[in-house]
């Protein structure tokens, strides 16, 4: 005999556990007319909210997978592919580029396109001096900084930068900066430095002529005169000091810390004897050379000096001017940085043919026949 199916039992919707065809035939019809009227705008709310939690969820999501990516690649928020160092900062010194404080400003205190008569700016000085002998009518009492394009000419600049060329041409840092001091004769050279009168002896008088050292006392003797001018100082005051030295920046990799110029800096405190500094400038910032502005560090902005070719920067040397040089980018960078003591101990004599020749005797040359020291080149960083 065969197995009976069992009939499966009914929903509550179906039939023959409820009303009748009559009344409750009506009773169903009626709902599911008023469901019918109500089911568009239902499935329009529907719609609408699955929607806002998709585009929610997709926009969430794109940025997850975003800063995911980026962080696989090792590039921070905000970085530059394949450095690891976050936009604008510079490797090693953890500054940002142009050193802007976290609630500062950035000021341009010169502008290359401009030409500048005469710019100063007073600050306070800061206590840096105390620690060191004073010296009456010439220790900074009122200190600033300063900026004009109207004492070297820009013909004057081009022919001072041909003797740093010539004299940089010997040598050279396997780094981004090198330095030529005319005085001391400290030349880079790969990873060191040697004396260049020592080193080439009379080939120098192949590389500069006397004419080249009158030009550099001349500019020199000018840029001390508006310094004191400017501060209200006698200028037979200052004295010359050292290192006063031509520098050569470009965007090649420091090798050594001699290379590293970019790090903030105070005159006063890396050289005790500086009491004055003046920078004259013998390229054009965003035509010879990107990056590589001077930057002012104050505690509420900076303020960028734009280098220009015959342009003189000079301030006062104490942590009242804190500063540094942002790295140069491309291109290359040439200034000399010329600085002033107020202790006549410090001084030092203009660079000359005859003063490093050979044939003059070591007492009669202002540095003897040494070559100079790498401790006394230590921490020489280019402005």
């Amino acid at each position: 005999m065969a197995p009976q199916r069992r009939a499966l039992p009914r929903g509550p919707d179906s039939a023959g556990t409820g009303p009748g065809p009559g009344r409750g035939s009506r009773r169903h019809s009626s709902a599911r007319k008023g469901r019918s009227q109500q089911d568009p705008r239902a499935r329009w709310l529907k719609a609408a909210i699955l929607l806002l939690l998709f585009l929610c969820a997709a926009a969430g999501g794109g940025l997850v997978v975003w800063s995911r990516v980026r962080t696989q690649d090792g590039i921070p928020e905000g970085g530059i592919p394949g450095d690891g160092i976050p936009e604008g900062a510079i490797p090693g010194d953890g500054i940002p580029e142009g050193a802007i404080p976290a609630d500062g400003v950035t000021e341009v205190l010169a502008h290359r396109s401009d030409t500048l008569q005469d710019k100063f700016v007073e600050v306070p000085c800061s206590e840096d001096y105390e620690s060191h002998k004073r010296f009456a009518g010439c220790t900074p009492r009122k200190c600033g900084r300063g900026v004009t394009d109207a004492v070297i000419t820009r013909e004057e600049a081009e022919r001072i930068r041909r003797i740093a060329e010539r004299g940089l041409s010997l040598g050279g840092s396997d780094g981004g900066a090198s330095i030529l001091d005319l005085h001391s004769g400290a030349l880079s050279l790969g990873k060191h430095f040697v004396n260049l009168y020592r080193y080439f002896g009379d080939k120098i008088q192949d590389i500069f002529t006397e004419e080249d050292f009158a030009l550099y006392r001349d500019v020199r003797q000018r840029i001390q005169q508006r310094i004191a001018q400017v501060f209200g100082i006698s200028s037979s005051a200052l004295y010359l000091t050292k290192p006063t030295f031509f520098s050569r920046m470009n965007s090649t990799g420091a090798k050594t810390t001699h290379d590293e110029y970019w790090h903030p800096h105070v005159d006063k405190v890396t050289y005790g004897s500086f009491d004055y500094t003046s920078l004259l400038y013998l390229s054009d910032y965003s035509k010879d050379f990107g990056g590589g502005r001077f930057v002012f560090m104050d505690a509420d902005s900076n303020k960028t000096v734009e280098p220009r070719a015959g342009r003189v920067s000079f301030f006062t040397s104490g942590s009242e001017n804190l500063h540094r040089v942002e790295r140069v980018q491309w291109g290359t960078r040439f200034a000399i940085t010329i600085s002033f003591s107020c202790d006549p101990q410090h001084g030092i004599g203009d660079p000359g043919v005859t003063e490093h020749h050979p044939s003059v005797p070591c007492r009669d040359r202002p540095w003897g026949d040494r070559a100079p020291s790498l401790s006394a080149l230590q921490g020489q960083t280019p402005g």
